[in-house]
């Protein structure tokens, strides 16, 4: 496995965590590639998930911007996002490791959702960390993993957010090495964490090629997906990345790790992340919970430093503009995550063609969303 993406990545953790990560390298190495493993994850994608998710045209929006959309309908797999797929893959490779306990954190809530659901389906005891202001603005979510048996702490230290329910998971994890299995929800972390998460979310790239190929009998011009830690997005690049086609991540304006960050380490990696001069972590601050997050993966630092991938930021104005558009025109109530990937065709209509095909990822539904929204009209 990759413990580095060139100069980013790696296993910048307290020495006692050190045997935990190896030990998970070492078991996820044996088998990943068995043919047992690999059949006992397609069917639970299928049978429990409900992959595949459909490729669906957008008459309305390719009418607008004058070319041929087409929406990666994650927002329709069981949980309402992307998350499921990484959560059910780490939940049966905690079970192959033999533990009894699954740990996460959780920002938006569809990672924490998604962990409660595997550790139900899998009879894992699960514990959840959320920050407080991110539990407070998505208090369905939250609701969703009580109900599902997980126990959820709210976090109170830093900002109350993403980071600071990294951090808390993290210092739990450590007490509890022996039997517990931390799930990340992103392709952050130490290594192997962000190996992993990309290659159980690849499934949404291969899947796109092969419902894209039927449909057009071609590969598409384009790829967009918002970035936040950055895992909907690498799962539908990753099949694209030595292909001729154009990849393009947004960020969120207020978090954009890549756009206006610099190289430093958090939470166990190397990567672009936002801090101080002195190496402090900056506040952030987005309408998308999911996005609100100082870092991002250290694979997606990679492509930004090779130019293979294109990463533009969108607002929360913006985003707005877009959650809205899609509902009105195709019914579809987007996350406010995805919301921002949609924001970015506005800015592009001007280089389109009516043959060009752009591919949308849309990694989320936005029921979580809609009472934020409708508080803010």
């Amino acid at each position: 496995m990759k413990d580095r993406f060139d100069e980013f990545g790696g296993k910048f953790v307290p020495e006692p965590i050190i045997p935990a990560l190896e030990e998970l390298e070492k078991e996820y190495t044996e088998i990943k590639n068995s043919t047992e493993f690999q059949e006992q994850f397609r069917e639970i994608l299928e049978e429990y998930a409900g992959r595949p998710t459909p490729l669906t045209y957008s008459e309305k929006l390719s009418q607008k911007f004058g070319c041929k959309i087409y929406l990666k309908r994650e927002d329709l797999l069981h949980g309402g996002a992307h998350k499921l797929n990484n959560t059910l893959g780490q939940a049966l490779l905690a079970k192959h490791m033999e533990k009894e306990k699954i740990i996460a954190e959780t920002g938006a809530g569809q990672h924490g959702v998604a962990t409660s659901m595997a550790g139900a389906k899998m009879e894992l005891e699960t514990e959840i960390f959320m920050g407080k202001k991110d539990l407070e603005r998505q208090k369905l979510n939250a609701y969703r993993m009580r109900l599902l048996g997980a126990k959820l702490n709210p976090v109170t230290t830093g900002e109350a957010k993403l980071k600071d329910a990294v951090n808390e998971a993290l210092r739990a994890w450590v007490k509890e090495l022996e039997n517990t299995h931390y799930l990340i929800g992103s392709v952050v972390g130490p290594s192997p964490f962000p190996e992993i998460v990309r290659d159980f979310q690849s499934v949404i790239g291969k899947e796109t090629k092969k419902q894209i190929q039927q449909k057009e009998n071609s590969l598409p011009d384009r790829i967009i997906a918002c970035v936040g830690g950055g895992s909907n997005a690498i799962g539908i690049f990753h099949e694209f990345v030595d292909k001729d086609v154009k990849l393009t991540g947004i960020e969120a304006e207020g978090s954009a790790s890549i756009t206006n960050g610099s190289k430093g380490t958090l939470h166990g990696s190397m990567s672009k992340l936002l801090q101080t001069e002195e190496g402090q972590i900056k506040e952030t601050e987005s309408i998308a919970a999911g996005l609100d997050y100082p870092g991002i993966g250290p694979e997606h630092s990679m492509y930004n430093q090779k130019e293979r991938i294109n990463y533009k930021t969108a607002n929360d104005e913006e985003a707005l503009e877009a959650f809205k558009l899609l509902s009105k025109a195709e019914g579809i109530i987007p996350a406010l995550e995805s919301s921002h990937a949609l924001a970015q065709l506005p800015k592009i209509q001007n280089d389109l063609s009516p043959d060009d095909i752009v591919i949308i990822n849309l990694s989320g539904r936005g029921d979580k969303d809609v009472r934020e929204v409708s508080n803010l009209e």
